[in-house]
């Protein structure tokens, strides 16, 4: 009967149980709910230039649904970023406003209705001189206690003054359990990818870590660990590290969702 109330639950709430993988369930028809994402990256290598390396990046969105199978977000972007440069032993620093973007998912199978479900993301971003835009797959079902979603994501970003254009290939995996009607605890994990100019396959990092959702009856909230466990930079090894890729990418990514409903 527990499991029972928890599915019903799983399928009718709008919190995520995942933070980098999207679930394919969409915003009920005329529901509204806002979200805040901040994500935190550091420790990456001092080969690279960047001792005591920090990256935070908030996302603020706001999320209707349209219809029941189609789901409208809008966010605004920022980010900041420090690290010590060991050849000079100075400081960098900054902060971006990194623009706005909208995002639509529509639902093409319901996973109440079918073995599993699946909805189809896309995301466009733009900032004056970058832009980006971001195409998604999401799978995912619920069983008895147990949830699961799994992503494929290819995005293709633009840069300086947008005559420069970078691909993105990323495959994403979250399994969580529902210990309470309160408390879900789980698992994520996240294969990255670049490749500048769409020329050269230029790095891959994988990473896995724990996931925890605490849910109330307006509000909820998403806490992924991310360490990097594997990563590999094909042109190369400019970070000085055969088990990890810490030139693009952090050792460690930890998000956090807070979600409002109204």
């Amino acid at each position: 009967m527990a499991a029972g109330m928890l599915n019903t639950m799983t399928a009718v709430a709008t919190e995520r149980y995942f933070t980098y993988t999207y679930e394919p369930e969409t915003m009920p028809a005329g529901g509204m709910e806002f979200e805040q994402e901040v994500t935190w990256g550091g420790f990456r290598d001092a080969a690279v230039g960047q001792e005591r390396y920090d990256k935070w990046e908030l996302r603020s969105e706001l999320e209707y649904g349209a219809t029941d199978n189609y789901t409208l977000s809008l966010y605004l972007n920022a980010s900041a970023e420090s690290y010590r440069d060991p050849a000079t032993d100075d400081t960098v620093s900054s902060t971006d406003f990194d623009g706005v973007s909208l995002e639509q998912r529509y639902m093409v199978l319901n996973p109440t209705e079918h073995a599993v479900g699946l909805a189809l993301h896309l995301e466009t971003t733009y900032s004056g001189g970058e832009a980006e835009i971001e195409e998604r797959i999401i799978m995912g079902q619920s069983c008895g206690d147990w949830k699961w979603a799994f992503n494929i994501t290819h995005a293709t970003e633009w840069e300086d003054s947008l005559s420069e254009d970078e691909g993105e290939f990323e495959v994403t995996f979250g399994l969580t359990r529902h210990l309470s009607p309160r408390w879900s605890l789980g698992i994520e994990a996240r294969d990255h990818n670049e490749i500048p100019e769409y020329k050269l396959w230029e790095n891959t990092a994988v990473f896995i870590g724990p996931v925890v959702t605490y849910t109330q009856e307006k509000w909820w909230a998403t806490l992924t660990v991310l360490p990097q466990i594997y990563g590999n930079n094909f042109q190369g090894n400019p970070d000085a590290n055969h088990k990890l890729e810490l030139e693009g990418h952090e050792r460690v990514d930890v998000r956090l969702i807070l979600g409002v409903g109204f």
